[in-house]
């Protein structure tokens, strides 16, 4: 919405009024924020973001600082967000901190920080020895541009969009990219796990330990953020275009992790499920508001890999021959595995993996324990080709049958009966790998979706 001169004037009035009423109430420094935007439209979901993110930063630097906030006021209006602060302290260095933060990152160019002293004097960042900012189109010192118009409305308005637009692209990768890292580290350390490696064993396998996971998900992490980017990068494009792409980013990272792992298989399985995920979030994404909806990031998980998966099962139906445990197992037994699972919209994920762990969570469980109630719910739903393969059809049936029933008993169970399914799954050489790469997936999306809350 297009706001007229006399608003602006008006809020202007209205805002000095509230920053005297202020300094008259407490008598200490107040800064006053608002931003820089050029133009008739001074509010937009895009703008209000770009504000909240300036009150963080703001706020998480005084409480670095250890200056106190007296009071907080903030109004979000047409004319444009507001916010005012009144802390305790020299004013001086509050002036300082306020001009490092709008100093930090180009988006903090469209910050405008004031800071009052307790007698109503606004300090100039020359107080505090920094420059003048320049131009956000051209770079040039001072208001010169400004005063002589020299950039139209327009041009400044899409310069204000680009720099907020840039910001919030590479924040937002970067918190999709360290939250997939985490779920995998998150995942690997969940203890106790039936026949997976965890904190206190190596489970069903004699060429791994946590320490070989770790190097796995630290070999992995450029590649989740890359995931993301790639998502952004094609969201204009099918679907199958941006999956294309995440494949090919995927068999490059299986490298990765080999050399991390003096050629182990610790993540492959979660190369392609999380590296999917990260996409399709990428996919969604818009400035204004990256998509935290489960079903619509599932949805694009599906569409993205629905073809491609097709072809694959078709590829190995023409052929008859399997090189590949899941591809034998699609051509014997018709089981679409982890390719299946998330060509289908990863159902596991939101109709076991996530109830199962939120549930847990309502109860009162730890982050640790409601992990580990969710593998299990996952192992006695889901048909694991990593077990068929280490144990053959029947036992892993019998052990998905024995997990099941146990769940029945009990859907909460405690640490000491799944280290009882662990020592059962050891001996008889199982081990759900599958199961494991879907829990990575269900911390994510839970991490993600709940994010903003």
């Amino acid at each position: 919405m297009e706001v007229t001169l006399p608003q602006m004037l008006f809020a202007r009035e209205r805002r000095a009024q509230e920053q005297q009423a202020l300094l008259r109430q407490y008598h200490m420094p107040l800064i006053s924020f608002t931003m820089n935007i050029a133009g008739p439209e001074k509010d937009t979901p895009l703008i209000r973001r770009g504000f909240q993110e300036g009150c963080g930063m703001l706020e998480e630097g005084l409480k670095r600082e250890k200056i106190p906030v007296m009071h907080r006021q903030i109004r979000q209006e047409v004319t444009g967000c507001e916010a005012f602060y009144v802390v305790q302290g020299d004013p001086e260095r509050i002036k300082s901190l306020c001009a490092r933060v709008e100093d930090s990152c180009q988006l903090g160019r469209l910050f405008d920080m004031d800071v009052l002293s307790p007698q109503g004097e606004q300090l100039r960042r020359q107080t505090v020895g920094r420059q003048e900012r320049g131009c956000i189109i051209c770079g040039a010192p001072g208001r010169g541009c400004a005063s002589r118009r020299v950039h139209s409305v327009q041009e400044l308005q899409q310069a204000t969009r680009r720099i907020l637009t840039e910001h919030f692209q590479q924040r937002d990768r970067q918190e999709i990219g360290t939250l997939a890292l985490r779920s995998l580290l998150d995942e690997v350390c969940t203890t106790p796990k039936p026949g997976l490696v965890d904190r206190e064993n190596s489970g069903s396998h004699r060429d791994m330990d946590i320490f070989t996971f770790n190097a796995s998900a630290s070999a992995l992490a450029p590649y989740f953020l890359q995931c993301a980017t790639i998502g952004q990068d094609t969201r204009t494009q099918l679907p199958e275009d941006t999956f294309r792409e995440l494949r090919a980013a995927g068999i490059q990272t299986e490298q990765s992790m080999f050399s991390a792992t003096a050629g182990v298989n610790t993540h492959k399985g979660a190369i392609f499920t999380l590296g999917t995920v990260c996409g399709a979030v990428g996919r969604l994404w818009t400035p204004e508001h990256p998509c935290r909806n489960l079903k619509r990031i599932l949805e694009a998980c599906a569409q993205m890999t629905k073809e491609a998966v097709e072809q694959d099962f078709a590829a190995m139906s023409a052929s008859g021959e399997g090189v590949t445990v899941g591809q034998r197992l699609y051509l014997e037994h018709g089981l679409t595995g982890i390719r299946g699972e998330v060509a289908g919209g990863l159902p596991s994920v939101s109709e076991v993996g996530l109830p199962a762990f939120r549930q847990a969570l309502a109860e009162g469980k730890s982050r640790n324990d409601a992990a580990a109630i969710a593998l299990l719910h996952l192992i006695a739903k889901v048909t694991d080709t990593n077990m068929i393969a280490r144990g053959g059809m029947e036992l892993a049936r019998e052990a998905m049958e024995q997990v099941g029933e146990l769940l029945e008993q009990n859907p909460m169970p405690e640490p000491e009966l799944i280290r009882q399914l662990d020592k059962m799954f050891v001996q008889k050489n199982l081990s759900p790998g599958g199961c494991a790469d879907l829990l990575a997936v269900t911390l994510f999306l839970h991490d993600w979706c709940n994010l903003d809350e």
